[in-house]
């Protein structure tokens, strides 16, 4: 007898039935299309070829766990069905009850509704930022380097690179593991494969353990050769390192394989940017180059608005510490000053001998610059509030801190500046912040990356190891651990070299002295004694005394005699006062503060006679008035500049 049409469907939907609860109970996914490597005891790592469209979640999971679920929820579901099959005839009454009177049910529904959407979304603001950081390191990392590995593997790109690719997020510490799992059958380029992720995850001197055999086929990579996890002075043979460092030539820290890393000043960069946020060890890095520094004979002028990132330099032989907004702006004034006044004397002097002997145009002069992004606006603001009709409007601080960097390494004027984000308009411009040829990057975002060493690709993740920095010179960036050393191992080893010698270098005081006035800031580091400038070398003739007096002294107008003993900070006013003026000399000129700037005292700036004119009550009073401008005695106003008293009188903060 043929068999019917009905009898051919009875025949297909039994068998679709039979193999659907064969499905079900094996965990294979329903619609019988197997699209990833899942078996029914292993969870899947990648999708099967020719496979097109979305792969859900569920395709990975293993057969038994697809199984289990699919119990739980039948067992769920059938538990909610008998609780209602046991008590008809109250689930037919509640149905009548809300047929009836559907008011207190919509009321109920309304609030509900209400508390679920809110509960929902409460739960999704905080899914999404708890798994914030997830999602980031996913784009950056993991999914581009999913997307270079899938062809060479001969995988699909569809696959989810979180089931094959093993990557944690403090990937770039020493200890860290990358685990990459492979296919089986091996058909791919070993060397290709290991050369795309370490340019995609910037890795350098890593090393890669392949296994092969079996079915669990994966490479670990980890770092092979790293920097030391933390270095101090009294690592074994550190100290012996720091002490046969060039003098132009600071060590930072140690690289991978204990490779000396270092930025020489006079060859690679006179300037150096350090970028930081807040606790990324910016002072600590400050505290390592500027101490060698002082070691061997410069003088460093610590311009530290918060005032407290140093203390370390207090009372060191070879410092100025400037802590008030006033001093820093007048100190910037006069290092532009100085920086003017040793161009002219290098351009006098021969090519050759400035190459071999730097020290004739003067000592070397180190600014720290602390926190520039608050202090560039804390002396625009000052500027604001003390400039007067006629002055520019730009503050002229923030000139000469541009005017510094633009000069050369042969004045020997070198900035050490600090920012957590060192934008162009925080420095004063895009032009500034390419004089900075040396850069050290730590605990970086990769916005700021891009902004201050777009030339170095690929970007190397940042790690929050204590002191783990990137050191980026001529293009290239060398991961350094960087020498950790205290305020006391700092201060002793500032302490330890040229300036307790009394060799060379600015003079010395003899004991730690108040501060100086801002606008007398530079006195003591540019006073020096002719006697002790290092010996002309034998090829050439011996230097004229008086040149070198002069290119030593802060006053070009005014040099110091050869052999003048050098002044002592810690004496009285009156003993450092000079004779009287003789008579004859224009003292009795009447003047106003411009005019006595610049022909009676360019040893002074003008924003310090103003300051002083305010806050000081020893200024001389005004003689005369022209207008609105005072009018002083000449000589009233020098006898004042030699007598002043050695700290700042008031108070200078603007705030």
């Amino acid at each position: 007898m043929a068999q019917t049409k009905f009898d051919k469907q009875v025949e297909e939907t039994a068998e679709s039935l039979m193999f659907g609860i064969g499905r079900f109970l094996a965990g294979r996914p329903m619609d019988g299309e197997r699209k990833t490597d899942a078996t029914f005891w292993r969870t899947g790592t990648r999708v099967l070829p020719k496979v097109e469209g979305k792969v859900s979640r569920s395709s990975y999971r293993a057969g038994w766990q697809r199984l289990v679920f699919r119990i739980s929820w039948l067992g769920a579901a059938g538990g909610g069905a008998y609780l209602v099959g046991s008590h008809p005839g109250t689930t037919a009454q509640t149905v009548r009850d809300v047929w009836e009177n559907p008011d207190p049910a919509i009321e109920a529904a309304q609030t509900g509704g209400i508390g679920l959407v809110s509960a929902a979304a409460v739960g999704s603001a905080a899914y999404g930022l708890a798994t914030r950081k997830r999602r980031e390191f996913m784009s950056e990392w993991v999914i581009p380097l999913h997307e270079a590995l899938a062809v060479p593997l001969g995988m699909s790109e569809l696959t989810d690179p979180r089931r094959y690719l093993h990557v944690p997020r403090n990937f770039s510490d020493d200890d860290a593991e990358i685990c990459i799992d492979t296919p089986g059958h091996l058909r791919f380029n070993e060397d290709l494969v290991a050369d795309l992720i370490k340019k995609k995850l910037a890795l350098e001197n890593v090393s890669f353990t392949w296994q092969r055999a079996g079915r669990n086929t994966h490479v670990v990579v980890k770092k092979r050769k790293a920097p030391p996890k933390k270095l101090g002075l009294t690592d074994p043979g550190v100290r012996e390192i720091l002490a046969k460092m060039p003098e132009s030539a600071p060590l930072i820290g140690f690289g991978a394989g204990k490779k000396k890393v270092s930025v020489d000043l006079d060859a690679d960069s006179p300037h150096v940017l350090i970028s930081a946020g807040t606790g990324g060890g910016k002072s600590t890095i400050l505290r390592t180059i500027c101490c060698q520094f002082i070691h061997n004979g410069a003088h460093a002028f610590v311009l530290d608005f918060k005032r407290i990132s140093h203390t370390w330099a207090r009372g060191v032989p070879g410092v100025t510490y400037c802590r008030d907004i006033a001093e820093i702006h007048d100190a910037l004034i006069g290092l532009a000053q100085e920086g003017r006044r040793r161009l002219g004397l290098a351009e006098e002097l021969a090519d050759d001998v400035l190459e071999r002997e730097p020290w004739r145009v003067g000592p070397r002069l180190v600014i720290l610059l602390e926190e520039v992004n608050a202090t560039m606006a804390q002396l625009k603001r000052y500027w604001a509030k003390i400039r007067e009709s006629g002055d520019p409007k730009t503050s002229p601080a923030v000139d000469a801190l541009a005017e510094i960097l633009f000069m050369g390494r042969q004045v020997r004027l070198h900035v050490l500046l600090v920012a957590q984000s060192a934008t162009a308009r925080a420095i004063g411009g895009p032009e500034m912040r390419e004089n900075f040829a040396t850069r050290i990057l730590v605990r970086y975002t990769l916005n700021a990356w891009r902004m201050l060493v777009p030339e170095v690709s690929p970007i190397p993740m940042p790690t929050e190891h204590p002191g783990r920095v990137q050191v980026v010179t001529r293009g290239r960036a060398q991961e350094t651990q960087v020498l950790n050393l205290s305020n006391a191992e700092a201060r002793e080893w500032a302490m330890s070299g040229v300036h307790a010698k009394g060799t060379t270098g600015p003079a010395l005081q003899k004991t730690a002295a108040p501060a100086a006035p801002a606008a007398n800031v530079l006195d003591d580091a540019w006073s020096t004694n002719t006697q002790t400038l290092p010996p002309a070398s034998a090829a050439e003739p011996a230097a004229d005394p008086d040149l070198l007096a002069d290119a030593w002294s802060p006053n070009p107008l005014a040099p110091a005699t050869p052999g003048t003993a050098i002044a002592d900070t810690t004496a009285t006013p009156s003993e450092n006062a000079a004779p009287a003026a003789p008579a004859g000399d224009p003292d009795d000129a009447v003047v106003g503060l411009r005019k006595a700037q610049q022909d009676h005292l360019p040893a002074l700036t003008l924003d310090a006679l103003r300051r002083a004119r305010a806050d000081d009550p020893d200024f001389p009073d005004a003689v005369d008035k022209r207008g609105t401008e005072l009018l002083y005695r000449a000589g009233d106003l020098k006898k004042w500049a030699r007598n002043r008293p050695r700290g700042a009188a008031g108070t200078t903060d603007v705030d």
